[in-house]
């Protein structure tokens, strides 16, 4: 299963994006949900890096991305990576929500302490 793992500041912004797991829809090569989470991973992280400048912002391995917003951001870098994060959340839920024995995302607030 593909888990996806929203985090929230109190304020309601995404802070990070924890992807990790294999669907097991087919195998390697031709699953579609596999594919469908690697796109919108590496389509936000890409986008991060080129329209909002934030260098660094995730990393990867087999199975598993983080993509995590620094804290010290200009205010129009700040407001190009919420539109990006937010888009990236609507691209996992729909994907959950068409293939929900595959893929589960959870949304939520985090504390402040819990993103260290």
């Amino acid at each position: 299963m593909i888990n996806v793992v929203i985090a929230r500041d109190a304020a309601g912004t995404i802070r990070s994006i924890e992807i990790s797991g294999h669907s097991g829809y087919a195998e390697a090569g031709s699953d579609i949900i596999c594919s469908a989470a690697a796109a919108i991973s590496y389509t936000a992280a890409g986008a991060l890096e080129r329209l909002a400048g934030l260098e660094g912002c995730y990393t990867t391995d087999d199975g598993y991305m983080l993509i995590r917003l620094p804290e010290k951001m200009s205010e129009e870098q700040r407001s190009i990576a919420s539109i990006i994060m937010e888009t990236a959340a609507i691209g996992f839920k729909q994907v959950g929500f068409s293939y929900a024995a595959y893929v589960s995302v959870k949304d939520e607030e985090v504390r402040s302490d819990d993103q260290d």
